[in-house]
C-alpha cells in the first residue's frame, strides 16, 4: 500500500513465520539503503543525492543497491509492509464487512508509521507530492499493486479478482489512499493522517458527500 515507512511491521496476524537468515540479511541490506537515502535527502535534498552516495552511506556497492531498487525513486516508494497489511486483511474476520477491514487495517498501519517514523513517513509524503519522478514512478507502481489488492478482495468477498468491479475498487482504493497522502503534504501535515485515509475510504464507499449549502 505504500503509505508506511519502517521495515519492521507488526502488523502481520500473531507468531507470523520468522524469515530466514537469507531473507533477514535482505531486509537489513534493504533497511540500510534506505535509512542512507533518507538521511541524505534530509541534508541535501533529493536531487542532489547519487546512488554512489547511497551506496557509501549504506556500505553497499551501487551495483547492490540498483540490484534491490531499480531506481532512486523506488527506495523511496517502496517498503515492508505490503504483505503484512494482506496478511492482517486476510485475517480479519470474515463476516466483517469489506470496508470495516480495510479501515481497521489502514487505521493501525498509519497509526505505527506516525508513532515509529513520523519524521520519515511525512518526509515520503513531501517527496510524492514535490518531486514529479518520485510520482510518476509512484504511479506506474499503482497497477501492480491494484492486482496484488484484487485478490485480497476476491479472496474475502468470493468476487471475480478479474471482475471489473473487482479491478475498479482496488484501484479506487489505492488511488483514495495516495491522493490522502498528497493532501496530507500539501497542507504540510496538519491534519491527522489516519483521518485523511478514512475519509477517502468514506468517498469510495459512500460517494461525494452533499455540497453545502
Amino acid at each position: 500500500m505504500n503509505v508506511m515507512t519502517a521495515a519492521r511491521s507488526p502488523l502481520a496476524p500473531d507468531a507470523p513465520p520468522r524469515p530466514g537468515l537469507r531473507e533477514r540479511k535482505k531486509i537489513k541490506t534493504r533497511e540500510a539503503i534506505r535509512g542512507a537515502t533518507y538521511a541524505l535527502v534530509g541534508e541535501q535534498g533529493y536531487d542532489s543525492t547519487t546512488i554512489e552516495q547511497i551506496a557509501e552511506r549504506a556500505e553497499v556497492s551501487p551495483s547492490t543497491v540498483f540490484r534491490y531498487f531499480p531506481t532512486k525513486e523506488d527506495i523511496v516508494i517502496t517498503d515492508e509492509y505490503d504483505e503484512p497489511l494482506l496478511a492482517e486483511l486476510a485475517a480479519r474476520p470474515a463476516d466483517e464487512p469489506w470496508t470495516d477491514s480495510v479501515r481497521y487495517v489502514i487505521r493501525k498501519a498509519v497509526r505505527l508509521a506516525m508513532t515509529e517514523q513520523p519524521e520519515i513517513t511525512e518526509l515520503r509524503a513531501r517527496l510524492m507530492l514535490e518531486v514529479p519522478a518520485v510520482r510518476a514512478r509512484m504511479r506506474e507502481t499503482l497497477t501492480g499493486i491494484g492486482r496484488t489488492l484484487t485478490d485480497a478482495i476476491a479472496g474475502r468477498t468470493g468476487l471475480d479478482p478479474d471482475g471489473l468491479e473487482v479491478r475498479v475498487h482496488a484501484m479506487s482504493l489505492i488511488g483514495g489512499l495516495l491522493e490522502a497522502t498528497m493532501y496530507w503534504a500539501e497542507h504540510g501535515h496538519r491534519e491527522d493522517y489516519a483521518d485523511l485515509a478514512d475519509r477517502a475510504i468514506d468517498v469510495i464507499e459512500h460517494g461525494l458527500p452533499a455540497a453545502k449549502s
